[in-house]
């Protein structure tokens, strides 16, 4: 099988697709109360284009495909598009990431189509602070998603940004999660992807804050082997099934073993969560582009990536600081 590398011998075996720009709640930390303005759908790449893309990608060395959003599941005939992706020979692993409140009674057919993980974004264990959290009422569908991910086996990890003010409270309740459930409970550091930038002057409750909290409540909490390419540190408490990751998504300290590249809802492809997009996907595909010239330029990008988020940064154009909401580039 191919091999895909970046200009920093960076292996690249895995692509971030966003389906869509759409969601149905209103997190905090991804998107302003009022939400955002919402792409077209002729400005979306189509289910077709994406299939095309990710066909291409595969056959230069692509193995792994996470669908997110916005929310996966609020695009029709999403369970259509994820069966054809399935079918991709070569493509080795198809995980999605979703907020849970429409994915209950898909979990079945999700499982028979091979989805081998699912991270549920799930920011608070308490109903109230999860409604100031999402701005919604959908608590008990997301608890309800948790159950049912549990109840068919699904490999689950749980996805909680720590956002200082909203959700300390809920560090602890959730890594308790991890005592009788097999699932990964992932903190991770907050960014500035919420549509307008960083809600803090500076970030308090960064990767060793959290360590540092969690080691309170469980003192004989340990560091565990990480798998590779791993954006997270991963931990274990003595005596629990589960376990513990925390992710540097600010302080950005896993960005040398960087193997993941992003294709937002409208087509851009980034080849760091911090740039500003490297070239749009969709215009160069209706432009009239080959399957060979696709590739070139996907080539073209990798040959010129930044060595880590903070170059990506600095690089992006004048006056376009990090500010867009992580919903248009996928969560």
């Amino acid at each position: 099988m191919n091999k895909l590398y970046d200009n920093h011998n960076r292996l690249i075996n895995y692509v971030r697709l966003a389906v869509t720009d759409r969601c149905n709640l209103r997190c905090f930390y991804c998107m302003p109360e009022e939400g955002i303005k919402y792409l077209p759908k002729e400005e979306l790449l189509s289910y077709e284009e994406m299939e095309r893309t990710i066909r291409l990608l595969v056959e230069m060395g692509i193995e792994k495909v996470r669908i997110t959003g916005g929310e996966p599941f609020v695009r029709k005939n999403m369970l259509e598009f994820l069966t054809t992706l399935s079918k991709i020979e070569g493509l080795r692993q198809i995980n999605l990431t979703t907020n849970g409140t429409l994915t209950a009674p898909l979990i079945p057919t999700l499982k028979k189509i091979g989805i081998r993980t699912i991270n549920l974004s799930l920011d608070s264990f308490d109903k109230d602070r999860f409604y100031e959290i999402t701005r919604r009422d959908e608590f008990d569908k997301v608890l309800h998603t948790f159950e049912q991910l549990l109840f068919h086996g699904i490999n689950t990890k749980i996805n909680a940004v720590v956002m200082e003010g909203k959700n300390i409270e809920d560090i602890i309740p959730l890594a308790k999660l991890t005592k009788e459930h097999p699932v990964s409970i992932r903190f991770i550091e907050e960014m500035p992807f919420n549509g307008t930038g960083s809600n803090y002057p500076t970030l308090n409750w960064n990767h060793k804050k959290i360590l540092s909290h969690l080691q309170e409540a469980f003192p004989s909490i340990h560091k565990i082997p990480d798998p590779a390419n791993a954006t997270a540190a991963h931990y274990q408490i003595p005596g629990h099934k589960g376990n513990i990751g925390i992710i540097a998504a600010y302080s950005r300290t896993f960005c040398g073993t960087c193997n993941r590249l992003r294709i937002t809802p409208q087509g851009m492809l980034k080849t760091c969560l911090y740039d500003s997009g490297v070239f749009n996907i969709k215009k160069v595909i209706r432009s009239g582009a080959t399957d060979a010239q696709l590739k070139d330029t996907f080539l073209e990008a990798l040959g010129n990536r930044a060595k880590d988020g903070f170059e990506a940064e600095q690089k992006r154009k004048s006056g376009n600081a990090v500010s867009e909401s992580m919903s248009t580039i996928g969560g």
